[in-house]
């Protein structure tokens, strides 16, 4: 039976923050993935926060420099009655001025795999193509994980703590008990595919630009190398429009939405390979889970809690929940802090950076304001102190008020 300090099940942003940082304190740490690196996932902006905080931690911002990601400034918006998208850019923010006032457009495939390795190189054992397949407990705490090898074996490892950072869609999350409750008001249903020669005029040159249209928004997130990752995002209720031939309904709802229409005058959508090939349709849920620990397990990025993907704040709210379930865990295992107040805090800590998130979306969506109204939503979510300007570039940027 193997032992370790901490087992990681999921080998993306959330599960490999916390498993490096964990490991770099030192404690045994074994990760495991489903699926084999590299491997394709969709949600490529990144926040500041993420890029030169959490990369920073982890050790990783010079390989993201040398990847030459498609740097990224701020967004634009083209949403509700104004016919001019608005903008808006990291640096309107104090805290974000500066030289690092920027994040980065990424092909997750890389990002990830970048990662992944970094880990392997802290001394985080990994384990691909070995999907967890349960916990194993004893009485009320979680002991250990069985997962399958790549051969089809089964396996237990005994640990002292279980991470459950697998997504959404996994199992295990159930393990902690209580319910998943969701906000079905920004339920939402995406088709999205990949574009090359994509035009990225002023004012939204290398950002993200983010059209409403009548049935729901499209972004349109440019990479390197002239590719563009296009998707459209409808309602649940609309959800037939993205049903039957993909190549149809893909065609009709970028005619509905001019702007896109235009801007993918010139471009060709790729239709080769696996990874960026193929139209995709993914279903988009705002939940949370009622808890998000128990003793011996934690859960973080989406196994916790997710948002709508408008605001791209995924990939911020995955890392920035393995750094607090990290610096829980590693207090825990040094004997500085007892898991109630550790785990109480992590989980109170990551629940009001999503709430904050949940709470702006929701009222983002019902407004359909410009951009005057939107920064307005976001002064208040911040609770006063900044201007609209300096709080949306906070909440935009992955540094929303944080309890003290």
């Amino acid at each position: 039976m193997e032992e370790f300090d901490v087992v990681v099940a999921g080998g993306g942003p959330a599960g490999v923050t916390v498993a490096t940082l964990v490991a770099m304190r030192g404690h045994r740490v074994l990760l495991l993935d489903r699926e084999v690196f590299p491997r394709y996932r969709i949600g490529e902006a990144l926040a500041p926060s993420t890029v030169h905080e959490v990369g920073r931690l982890l050790g990783v911002t010079d390989q993201l420099a040398k990847a030459e990601f498609r740097v990224r400034r701020g967004g634009a918006f083209h949403w509700g009655a104004g016919a001019e998208p608005w903008t808006y850019a990291f640096a309107d923010s104090p805290r974000l001025a500066g030289p690092e006032s920027y994040g980065y457009q990424v092909e997750r495939a890389r990002f990830d795999e970048i990662l992944l390795t970094n880990a392997k190189d802290r001394g985080v054992e990994v384990r691909e193509g070995c999907p967890a397949t349960g916990v194993v407990t004893s009485g009320p705490r979680v002991t250990g994980l069985r997962y399958a090898d790549a051969d089809g074996g089964e396996h237990e490892v005994r640990a002292r703590y279980v991470v459950d950072a697998s997504g959404g869609d996994s199992t295990l999350h159930a393990a902690v008990g209580e319910t998943r409750v969701p906000a079905e008001a920004v339920r939402t249903v995406s088709l999205s595919g990949y574009f090359g020669l994509c035009r990225q005029p002023a004012p939204y040159d290398g950002n993200t630009l983010v059209v409403a249209f009548d049935s729901g928004w499209f972004w349109y997130t440019p990479l390197t190398g002239g590719l563009s990752s296009v998707g459209a995002v409808v309602r649940a209720e609309l959800a037939a429009k993205v049903e039957g031939d993909r190549e149809q309904a893909f065609a009709a709802l970028i005619a509905e939405c001019p702007l896109i229409a235009e801007l993918l005058t010139d471009a060709a959508r790729v239709t080769a390979g696996q990874k960026y090939g193929r139209l995709r349709v993914t279903e988009n849920r705002t939940y949370h889970r009622t808890a998000f620990w128990r003793p011996g397990m934690v859960l973080v990025g989406d196994a916790a809690c997710a948002v709508d993907p408008v605001f791209a704040s995924g990939v911020h709210l995955a890392t920035y929940s393995g750094l607090l379930a990290a610096r829980a865990l590693t207090g825990i295992l040094a004997g500085d802090r007892d898991e109630t107040t550790a785990l109480n805090a992590f989980a109170t800590a990551y629940h009001h950076e999503y709430r904050i998130y949940a709470d702006f979306l929701a009222a983002f969506h019902a407004t359909r304001g410009d951009g005057e109204a939107c920064r307005r939503l976001a002064a208040t979510a911040a609770g006063g102190g900044r201007t609209p300007e300096e709080a949306f570039a906070d909440l935009a940027g992955g540094l929303p008020p944080r309890p003290a």
